[in-house]
């Protein structure tokens, strides 16, 4: 249950909603680089699809996004075709327990959606948390299959996720944790296992990351906050060096990027009803790095940064905005809800 924001919070957060939409009605640089030479940018329109948190591209059915809900929704997975915005399947996943909090989304080498139950706005409460894994279809349409669930721990101790990436060579799978100073990516074993628990280990420190996706090729991976998103080299298993910032689109509540298969495109999603998914060429998308690389001593520096084009009155609403999201977050925590 979400409880009701008190009144001089609601006035507040009005206030500022209104204050950032007209300002983004103005803002040069990404927020109009929707239309992009690549043609893939789109809306999407099925009104189930509230709170769109994952995004995944389909190798099997070209133009198809896997998206998915991340709470009060259920064992559901969208498949939105990117030429009308139009939902043209929804899977029903049976065979596993009742969804908490689905944040995340990513296609295997073994041609199988991984799907990341692995939200925890109790800022990591819960000792365990889930993976469900089945075959992408090779027909669109609505259809129940029976997925896979895997128990996931974290070998430091339980902690917020929204991101979580299959490397598209080793079928390895990743998980990155939310956290304003201290997160993490943390590496599962080498192959799932249903049979018990499935220890994942920190490997390099990240900024704040509400999502993350591999290049098709295996050799970068991108994570993405909701003010910036950076592109990292990959290399033996680790993000290498300081990487470099990608020119991410201004979406607020900024949930999702995915790489479209040809890697040529990055597909940057959003929660909301009727949310836009932004497409910005890789070869126009980085920009040189300022902040500390993976895996930095703590207490260096991992602030986000703000997207090109911002200005200073921008910057101001966007600290709104992180003070009105803070405050969701806070009443998320007190009514439990994922």
């Amino acid at each position: 249950m979400r409880l009701p924001m008190p009144s001089a919070a609601a006035s507040a957060a009005v206030a500022v909603t209104a204050a950032a939409a007209a300002a983004l009605a103005v803002l040069p640089g990404p927020a109009h680089a929707a239309e992009t030479p690549t043609g893939s940018s789109f809306t999407i329109s099925d009104p189930r699809i509230k709170e769109s948190s994952g995004l995944a591209a389909s190798r099997i059915h070209p133009g198809v996004y896997w998206t998915h809900n991340d709470s009060d929704d259920g064992p559901f997975i969208y498949a939105v075709d990117s030429a009308t915005g139009r939902t043209v399947a929804r899977v029903t996943l049976k065979g596993i327990g009742k969804p908490r909090d689905v944040e995340a989304i990513s296609l295997g080498p073994d041609g199988q959606l991984y799907v990341g139950d692995i939200g925890d706005n109790r800022g990591g409460t819960w000792d365990h948390v889930w993976i469900y894994r089945f075959p992408e279809p090779k027909q669109l349409g609505d259809v129940t299959v029976e997925a896979a669930q895997f128990t996931v721990k974290y070998a430091d101790g339980p902690r917020n996720a929204e991101s979580l990436m299959v490397h598209p060579v080793t079928g390895r799978v990743y998980i990155a944790s939310k956290d304003e100073n201290k997160g993490g990516l943390y590496e599962g074993p080498t192959q799932l296992s249903t049979g018990g628990t499935n220890e994942f280990r920190r490997v390099a420190d990240v900024p704040w990351v509400t999502d993350g996706a591999f290049s098709p090729d295996g050799t970068r991976l991108t994570l993405r906050g909701y003010f910036t998103a950076r592109t990292y080299p990959w290399k033996d298993g680790l993000p290498v060096g300081e990487g470099e910032r990608v020119d991410a689109p201004w979406q607020g509540q900024a949930e999702s990027v995915t790489y479209t298969p040809d890697g040529s495109t990055l597909m940057f999603g959003a929660e909301g009803e009727g949310s836009r998914v932004i497409a910005v060429p890789v070869a126009a998308a980085s920009a040189p790095s300022t902040s500390p690389q993976p895996g930095s001593p703590p207490g260096a520096s991992a602030l986000p940064e703000p997207p090109a084009g911002f200005g200073k009155g921008a910057l101001v609403l966007a600290g709104g905005l992180i003070l009105v999201l803070g405050t969701k977050r806070l009443l998320r925590r007190r009514g439990g809800s994922s």
